[in-house]
């Protein structure tokens, strides 16, 4: 499962809109990628459709969809949004990363 905190949600409605996504019957597709500093990055995108192998979610009226890799390294993370002055966008928690490097766009195992 995955979790979106209520701030992420709201950006994830408006830049779907923007993009011609529906926050209602989309989905944001999570995944995990080979690269970054630490040797895992994120990788987050809008999508319209699933595959077989895909992991579909319903967190906070938000449909997630997860390819099953990355799945194992995604269990229990919360994607959150930060704005404000840093601007650092969307963060992931992700309980499973043992080391993150200091922009949190990537991780290890």
């Amino acid at each position: 499962m995955i979790n979106v905190s209520e701030t992420a949600k709201n950006k994830l409605t408006s830049l779907m809109s923007e993009e011609g996504y529906s926050i209602d019957k989309d989905f944001v597709r999570v995944g995990v990628k080979s690269g970054g500093c630490s040797g895992l990055s994120y990788d987050l995108t809008f999508d319209k459709a699933t595959v077989d192998t895909d992991k579909v979610f319903e967190d906070n009226q938000v449909r997630i969809v997860v390819d099953k890799r990355s799945f194992l390294y995604l269990v229990g993370t919360t994607l959150e949004f930060s704005g404000g002055l840093n601007g650092k966008g969307f963060v992931f928690n992700n309980p499973n990363a043992q080391r993150t490097c200091g922009c949190g766009e990537s991780f290890s195992l």
